[in-house]
């Protein structure tokens, strides 16, 4: 198959809160954002996301307020800019009510979810969602987080350290602590278990001590599947150790390559093939039944967003109050502790013109889907982009944030889904099983190339060894353990 005509992958793109990426457009006519406060309004987004064959329902997060915009929150707090925003955690639940297809990845930031209940919170999902459910791990980037949770800001790179021994911890828990065949139901003799099989994880490490078992019985994928979107150098180490779904946000179609080939060289480096995680591009599509109703919803779309909102997202994002920019200002130097792949995008890439990113050129970016690609035409007209960008970029599909919702993803869901099928780029059903095995095909487990796999019983940095000092376990050099 050529590049050209590579399956194409979807996720819905959303966020427990009133103003995702385009701020401004919950006033628009029909968009139901204010209800994201009901049960009914994200089961209908899974069952839309569902009808088109989306590979999962993607829900952003963010512990803390957009406030480095003038200084303070007055910005998010008038615009609704991720604030008010719910939990995310309990919208996979919700959706995997009312389908049986559909992944979930929700966000959970590693500074602020301690391993141990996490980890069980983790299992739980995968439990109440059969196997459907994805983390998409972050390490935090509002100040404001740090603040309210009684921490100090970390340096940009250690936060990734903190990530890479809390990852740890959490294979240890979902793949090292009970064994398969711990469940043993023995009605007989009443046990439930076999505790010689469930394994305390003895972790004690520079930032978590975790010594005992995980609370939950293992899943259907132990591990859920692992979303990332670190893009800085830093973090795209940090996704090649451990990501099977990476999500990038580059400004341009020329950006995305270099973008995506640095995440394929990065899985390389790690020791993995480059093809071992899919890659999503950030992305805003408009359309409708042809090319002059598009254009028309475009321009009508873009006359509700808000240029304050932008400006306190950007401000987030970059980690620099944009009031204190012109629009003529450039932004190629500036220096971040926050999204540090976003500032590299804009410093190492050229606008359409081929001049560097200013201010005002954000802003007209950025008015709806922030700094992702806007897609406007007819159905033909933007499966053609979308085909071109996949073969140019070699990214594997697409994050679609909304314009409006749930309008967005039903017009791709009616427009540009089947003519996707029919050009044979674009699935016609769902595979069964977990989400880990639609996606790869592979089983419900991480394979045995993955890091994961190494923290089981047996493997090679599995604690295994320390449980002798419980009392519960005798080690024998010639195996594994003996009870």
């Amino acid at each position: 198959m050529s590049k050209k005509d590579r399956q194409i992958s979807f996720n819905a793109f959303e966020m427990n809160c009133i103003s995702h990426l385009s701020p401004g457009l919950w006033r628009y006519p029909n968009d139901q954002a204010l209800r994201y406060k009901d049960i009914e309004y994200w089961q209908n987004i899974a069952q839309i996301a569902e009808k088109g064959l989306f590979d999962a329902v993607f829900i952003a997060d963010v512990l803390g307020v957009y406030d480095i915009y003038g200084g303070n929150d007055f910005g998010a707090l008038k615009t609704a800019l991720q604030v008010p925003v719910n939990d995310p955690t309990q919208l996979a639940v919700i959706g995997a009510a009312v389908t049986k297809h559909i992944g979930f990845g929700v966000t959970a930031g590693v500074p602020f979810e301690h391993p141990y209940p996490f980890a069980r919170r983790l299992s739980t999902l995968d439990h109440l969602t059969k196997g459907r459910i994805g983390w998409n791990i972050v390490t935090g980037y509002l100040p404001s987080a740090n603040k309210n949770m009684g921490s100090s800001e970390l340096p940009h790179n250690e936060r990734y350290d903190v990530a890479e021994e809390y990852m740890e911890v959490i294979y240890k828990l979902l793949e090292g602590s009970w064994e398969d065949s711990a469940v043993i139901l023995d009605r007989e003799s009443g046990d439930f278990a076999d505790p010689s099989k469930i394994h305390h994880i003895g972790h004690h490490g520079k930032y978590f001590d975790v010594p005992g078992i995980h609370l939950c019985e293992p899943s259907i994928q132990r591990t859920p599947v692992l979303f990332q979107a670190g893009n800085s150098t830093r973090g795209r180490q940090f996704a090649a150790t451990h990501a099977e779904a990476i999500f990038i946000a580059p400004p341009t179609k020329e950006y995305a390559k270099i973008a995506v080939k640095q995440v394929r060289d990065s899985l390389i480096q790690a020791g993995r093939d480059p093809y071992s995680a899919k890659i999503y591009i950030l992305a805003t599509i408009i359309t409708d039944e042809n090319e002059n109703l598009a254009q028309a919803k475009y321009n009508d779309l873009l006359s509700y967003s808000s240029k304050e909102g932008s400006l306190v997202i950007n401000s987030g994002w970059l980690g620099v109050d944009l009031s204190r920019y012109d629009l003529e200002d450039p932004l190629s130097n500036i220096k971040s502790n926050a999204i540090v792949a976003q500032v590299e995008a804009l410093s190492n890439s050229t606008t359409e013109s081929g001049k560097e990113w200013r201010l005002k050129d954000l802003l007209k970016l950025t008015g709806l889907g922030c700094q992702g690609p806007k897609f406007v035409g007819s159905p033909t007209q933007v499966c053609d982009i979308l085909q071109e960008v996949i073969a140019y970029s070699d990214a594997d599909g697409f994050n679609l944030a909304y314009a409006t919702t749930p309008g967005s993803f039903e017009d791709v869901v009616q427009f540009i889904v089947p003519e996707l099928q029919n050009r044979g780029v674009y699935k016609r059903e769902y595979t069964q099983g977990s989400l880990r095995h639609k996606l790869f095909g592979k089983g419900d487990r991480l394979d045995s190339s993955h890091i994961a796999s190494r923290y089981r019983v047996g493997g090679a940095k599995s604690t295994i060894n320390d449980f002798a000092s419980t009392g519960r376990f005798k080690h024998n050099k010639e195996q594994d353990y003996v009870i």
